[in-house]
């Protein structure tokens, strides 16, 4: 499992701004769909982002995986989440838990392993602001460090959104975490993917501007 793939993407920066700023999560998940479905996902964030609404089932499980990395616990917390939420919950928490763990040994002898703080940013995509918010970032003996983002979706997730995602968070990694490197982990999937040195860079940032483009002028009509 987790076997490493690469993906790679940069990113543009004008001044002005056309709509509340989106998450990364939000912004992948935008360049990832096609058609009608779009209108309707940018229409589901802005009343989201009106009524102040929204709630991440895997919030637990994220703070359970942090506290198993920087206490070197094996998945313990991991496993007190998966008996602590709700019953609701407990059908996708028994899914997700054995499948974090799998993560969680990927990185080897968490000695070597030092879970460490990310820096937000709200970065400029064409005129849309995006917070550029890493789960977490990883600094290993070897003097490695990786900034992360995991992926808890049923469904595979598009390889748009992959790029994008990793493309912001390199782009802007002097502020996210210093020399790190951008990884998104597909949880359920077990794949690390990673930029893809072959990826060009200005072929990204006119694609991601007009996605942006695209993006905000839903949003206005919303």
């Amino acid at each position: 499992m987790f076997e490493r793939q690469r993906r790679r993407a940069s990113v543009t920066t004008p001044t002005t701004t056309l709509a509340p700023y989106v998450t990364l999560l939000g912004f992948a998940r935008y360049v990832g769909r096609t058609g009608p479905s779009r209108a309707s996902f940018v229409q589901g964030l802005r009343r989201q982002r009106a009524s102040h609404s929204g709630f991440n089932p895997h919030s637990s499980l994220l703070k359970a995986l942090k506290a198993d990395i920087q206490f070197r616990s094996g998945g313990s917390h991991l496993e007190q989440v998966r008996t602590a939420v709700k019953p609701r919950w407990r059908p996708l928490h028994d899914i997700l838990v054995p499948a974090t763990k799998d993560y969680l040994a990927s990185l080897g002898d968490l000695n070597e392993c030092q879970l460490v703080r990310t820096r937000d940013v709200i970065a400029f995509v064409s005129n849309l602001p995006v917070k550029i918010n890493p789960q977490f970032g990883l600094r290993y003996a070897d003097g490695r460090a990786e900034a992360v983002r995991l992926v808890f979706d049923e469904q595979p997730p598009p390889q748009e959104a992959i790029l994008a995602t990793l493309h912001l968070m390199q782009r802007h990694m002097d502020d996210i975490l210093p020399g790190a490197e951008a990884v998104v982990v597909d949880v359920r999937r077990g794949q690390v993917h990673r930029p893809d040195p072959g990826t060009k860079p200005e072929q990204v940032e006119q694609w991601l501007a007009g996605e942006a483009a695209a993006f905000a002028t839903m949003w206005d009509v919303a």
